[in-house]
């Protein structure tokens, strides 16, 4: 039997405030804990919220660059559940009046090629505080520093129809949000987190499948991962016979599995009503004009501007304009005088390697745009080969010394004179003999040997048009 996967995903997005969505204290993160807290987001009785206004215009913000309907006068209203980092016992969210409605965003994935994902709604809401786990007592303690952050959630429709469309839609997703500084996004510190529904459904059956939710998925890799084993853990079952279970499930890291949490809860268990304490959210047209007006440029048209005047592949621009941070990066180096195409190529290659495999952002790398453009420049201008510029990079990503530097201390630049490569090219000609010979029969290929030979005698620091010239130079002789 052949089944269609139908996921959607609610992202989380801690929004770019220094204070709290109903209260004036701070959203910095890493603070001991219960010390950014007050009677309001404790819960307190007789504390009454009050909102923070620039909430709803980043909302608006976000909503406008994901093609949505704003609301002008949205509600907040109280859901409410029980659990011990949700001091008031409801959370403060919105339901039948979110601030943003019926959007959607357009992603490109080699699956399925280009695909539109509906936006079902944006709304505003707190969050929760976090329950620390202690092994060695057995004890929870309960650290709400985060209850009241601010948080905008994003609700897709059921369009995404697999783990890599999931990823993607995240990414781009990120991408627009940092872009246009409705949040950070960092991921390291929660700001950007997900929960992804998923179900299965025969081929060619309109009606959905039993669903499960699967929470607090916070990394790209995570939600395509977690994914990807929920939909084959409910094909098994359901081909077994297994009814699914409509159900909370969390991914555990380290197992590379789902696993169950608690039932999945409906809209009415969590009995919604307008919050008393909390006037209309209400924003002027005027507002939402002059924000749409003055939203930056964002990924899809940046991607096209690279492709344009830097005459980028779609591939490399897609790669750069994924991540709000690469792409600024990019243009840095680029006004420092980078050749488009030499930069790009580091960028998406080298340094991204670095990044993914220390797991640090550029903020935390040694490889400022400044030394990156030059080391290009260096490339470009001939000055060091391609196999040295690597020994470069990896020392300025140790030493954070420029490139100028570290050439001049390890002795790295490219021999070019002819006289001094002659004699080595003189002797490596008389001690191969039998490739002379052969390449004098016809066998032109056994150059190659000798260019091999002869970067490894100069450390990597002949000049290889040079070194070309004199061979066959020599050798057609």
């Amino acid at each position: 039997m052949q089944f269609e996967s139908v996921i959607g995903l609610e992202i989380h997005i801690q929004l770019a405030t220094e204070s709290k969505i109903f209260c004036s204290c701070s959203t910095e993160f890493g603070k001991p804990p219960n010390t950014n807290t007050c009677p309001v987001c404790l819960g307190l009785p007789g504390a009454l919220p009050v909102l923070n206004r620039k909430v709803p215009e980043l909302a608006a913000k976000l909503g406008l660059a994901l093609n949505c309907e704003i609301r002008i006068d949205s509600q907040f209203s109280r859901k409410n559940y029980f659990y011990p980092d949700l001091p008031k016992a409801y959370q403060i969210s919105q339901f039948d009046r979110p601030i943003c409605e019926n959007g959607w965003l357009e992603i490109n994935t080699q699956g399925r090629g280009k695909s539109r994902i509906g936006i079902t709604r944006i709304h505003m809401e707190e969050d929760a505080g976090k329950l620390v786990h202690d092994n060695a007592s057995s004890e929870s303690k309960v650290d709400l520093n985060r209850a009241g952050v601010p948080l905008l959630e994003i609700v897709s429709e059921p369009d995404i129809r697999s783990a890599e469309e999931a990823k993607v839609y995240m990414e781009k997703i990120h991408a627009i949000a940092t872009t246009i500084g409705v949040s950070d996004g960092d991921m390291e510190k929660g700001h950007l987190r997900c929960d992804a529904n998923v179900s299965l459904r025969p081929k060619g059956q309109k009606d959905f499948g039993t669903r499960t939710e699967t929470k607090n998925l916070n990394s790209f890799r995570f939600v395509q991962n977690a994914i990807d084993y929920e939909i084959e853990r409910q094909r098994e079952e359901i081909l077994d016979d297994i009814k699914i279970e409509q159900e909370t499930r969390l991914w555990d890291t380290d197992r590379k599995v789902t696993f169950s949490m608690r039932s999945k809860e409906e809209a009415d268990e969590y009995r919604y009503f307008p919050d008393p304490d909390l006037p209309l959210a209400k924003l002027s047209h005027e507002l939402i004009e002059t924000l749409r007006r003055n939203l930056p440029e964002l990924p899809d048209s940046k991607k096209q501007r690279f492709m344009q005047e830097y005459g980028l592949n779609e591939y490399d621009a897609g790669v750069l304009t994924a991540s709000h941070e690469l792409s600024e990066y990019f243009e840095k180096v680029l006004e420092i005088g980078a050749v488009p195409k030499i930069a790009c190529n580091w960028i998406t290659g080298e340094l991204t390697r670095v990044m993914n495999e220390s797991a640090k952002n550029l903020s935390k790398i040694k490889m400022s745009p400044e030394n990156l453009a030059n080391l290009t420049i260096l490339i470009d201008q001939g000055e060091i080969s391609s196999k040295i510029a690597k020994t470069v990079f990896s020392e300025i990503l140790v030493s954070g010394k420029t490139p100028t530097k570290i050439i001049e201390e390890k002795g790295l630049k490219k021999i070019t004179d002819e006289k001094e490569l002659g004699k080595i090219v003189e002797g490596l000609l008389d001690s191969n003999p039998q490739q002379v010979k052969q390449y004098r029969e016809g066998k032109i290929k056994v150059i190659g040997f000798f260019v091999g030979q002869m970067m490894k005698q100069t450390q990597g620091k002949g000049d290889p048009a040079i070194i070309n010239h004199l061979l066959k130079k020599k050798l057609d002789g």
